[in-house]
């Protein structure tokens, strides 16, 4: 196929509550062939499928509904072509939905979908969804025939990006270098403006604080090769570090596994070649897995959680008449507590000499976290500790999830185009599979580095930054050596590889003491990938942990002292 012009693909969503006027910003702010938004995580799932418990035609973002209500013509007017994931559990009632949406507006538009991925059909036990992860070969297919919209349910997220590269580009399911370049396109522009400056450990770097950040958008090429930037005159900043940010976010070993392509991130190059504009280039890939990934939501049970306000002396004895007094009048089959930092001595406001006490109840019948949770709680407040408050009233007992994931044979899920003619096409696997080593890029021990004479203690966020997420009951951890032009930064970054082990991570992070930690190398990115398994529990929704998400966790971590060679800071 003769060399075509890179397509300019965006993105103007990161999760089901982004920004709403993010579509209108990005088909507004410059040039794009495709928009692009990511609706689901696992957390969103089980919200979705908790609507179709109330109202079973729903199960899909209803905020990209509002979104192409005020957005869908001029999408038309500049043939800008949608594709998202905002199907969840239902794309074909929200393709329904668009085109009525186009009715009601005058417009003719051609909106297909994507289904398949549910397979709760499959029998996992105790599933309120079940859903495999699918490819991007469909969302080709649908555009290949002249989609405008395209919707879809459960696809990986970095798909909406394969998708529309593979039909642009015309690659075959073997171009595995060229998808795996996609996959990286995709994978940092799935969370949004996490690639231009959120969440950034270097945020004081940014250019404006004022400007609420731009949505990123990828230059893809015709050998896999691309250019994230976004678009002229939005805030925030693209940067090989914001860039860098988002590829170590929620990934585990160096093999990623897509349904379309194995991806090596540890052949990844980054380059800045502008303002705001970085190459990702040299991304090399292998066949895909032979099974897919199903992410299994089930309802666990129900929790509730209070809090109580404790203020100046005799903290923990206070603490311990709480727990006392209430804890044998509770009956849910589990109850965590936790304690807040102790205040300092002699603070000087009241909130400063305060700390909080956290009661979590869960069971699998909503009695016992209700008032028979509370209502215990309550009748404290004249008898218990001296100056008792409560942060709020306890509310009723909530609902929650738990998150697993299981793995299936292709033949079992069929992966479907529904054109906007109402043809179906089904999607063929892929002619050839692999197996990823992900033993490859484990950190070695003991580390090939030479041995640190003369050691400071400082901050690990001196010259380090840090990306932290979940991958369902795992907390993923991305550290990498900033690039502040520094002539240190190779000594910098064969520091961090070599101090950076299982065993100094639960020396950082104590409460992973009794748990699997794994430590993968990307010397590439001045990087390693830190995954600690279990230390989530059951997943965000079921985590009683006071970061569930482990959104925090790579701040904390930067905040630690480390022993760190003399003269690399």
């Amino acid at each position: 196929m003769a060399d075509v012009a890179p397509m300019r693909i965006g993105n103007c969503s990161g999760f089901y509550g982004d920004r709403l006027s993010a579509m209108r910003e990005m088909l507004e702010g410059g040039p794009l062939d495709v928009l692009t938004g990511d609706y689901l995580a696992e957390l969103t799932m089980l919200i979705l499928g908790r609507d179709t418990m109330k109202d079973a035609s729903t199960g899909y973002a209803k905020t990209f509904v509002r979104q192409l209500e005020d957005c869908l013509g001029l999408a038309l007017e500049r043939g800008v072509r949608i594709v998202s994931n905002a199907g969840g559990l239902n794309p074909a009632g929200l393709a329904d939905r668009v085109r009525e949406i186009a009715q009601g507006l005058g417009l003719d538009a051609n909106v297909a979908h994507v289904e398949g991925d549910d397979v709760r059909a499959l029998s996992f036990e105790g599933a309120l969804t079940a859903n495999a992860y699918l490819g991007g070969f469909g969302i080709a297919a649908a555009l290949r025939e002249g989609a405008d919209v395209v919707v879809t349910g459960r696809v990986t997220d970095a798909s909406l990006v394969v998708g529309p590269a593979v039909a642009h580009h015309g690659w075959s399911e073997t171009s595995y270098d060229e998808l795996a370049g996609a996959v990286v396109a995709g994978h940092v522009l799935e969370c949004g403006t996490q690639a231009t400056g959120g969440n950034f450990s270097g945020f004081r770097s940014l250019p404006d604080h004022t400007r609420p950040l731009g949505f990123p958008l990828a230059e893809v090429a015709g050998d896999g090769s691309s250019v994230i930037t976004k678009h002229p005159g939005t805030g925030g900043a693209v940067t090989v570090d914001t860039v860098t940010a988002q590829l170590l976010y929620e990934i585990q070993s160096t093999r990623y596994l897509n349904p379309d392509v194995t991806t090596h991130l540890d052949t990844i190059t980054l380059r800045e070649v502008g303002p705001d504009r970085v190459e990702v280039s040299g991304v090399r890939g292998e066949a895909p897995p032979e099974r897919l990934k199903v992410g299994v939501n089930e309802l666990g049970g129900f929790r509730n959680t209070a809090e109580f306000v404790l203020t100046g002396l005799d903290i923990e004895a206070k603490a311990d008449w709480v727990r006392e007094q209430l804890s044998p009048a509770l009956t849910a089959a589990e109850v965590s507590w936790t304690l807040t930092a102790l205040p300092p001595p002699d603070a000087d406001t009241e909130e400063g000499a305060s700390c909080l006490l956290r009661c979590t109840v869960k069971d699998p019948r909503p009695e016992p976290v209700g008032r028979a949770f509370t209502g215990p709680a309550v009748e404290l407040a004249l008898a218990s500790y001296p100056g008792f408050t409560m942060t709020s009233p306890p509310a009723a007992g909530s609902p929650y999830g738990v998150y697993r994931a299981e793995y299936v044979d292709r033949a079992d899920v069929t992966h479907t185009v529904v054109h906007a003619d109402g043809r179906r096409e089904v999607v063929a696997d892929p002619p050839a599979f692999g197996e990823a080593d992900h033993e490859h890029g484990r950190r070695p021990s003991p580390y090939p580095a030479p041995t640190d004479a003369v050691t400071r203690r400082m901050p690990l966020g001196t010259f380090v930054h840090a990306r932290s997420g979940d991958k369902g009951g795992d907390a993923n951890l991305g550290l990498w050596v900033a690039h502040d032009g520094s002539e240190k930064y190779d000594d910098r970054v064969t520091w961090l590889q070599k101090v950076i082990t299982p065993r100094k991570v639960r020396e950082l992070v104590p409460e992973a003491a009794d748990l699997e930690v794994e430590v993968y190398l990307l010397p590439n990115l001045g990087a390693v990938n830190v995954l600690v398994r279990g230390l989530l529990g059951e997943g965000v929704a079921a985590s009683t942990r006071f970061d569930p998400q482990a959104k925090g966790l790579g701040e904390w971590v930067r905040s630690r002292m480390v022993h760190m060679r003399e003269g690399l800071a």
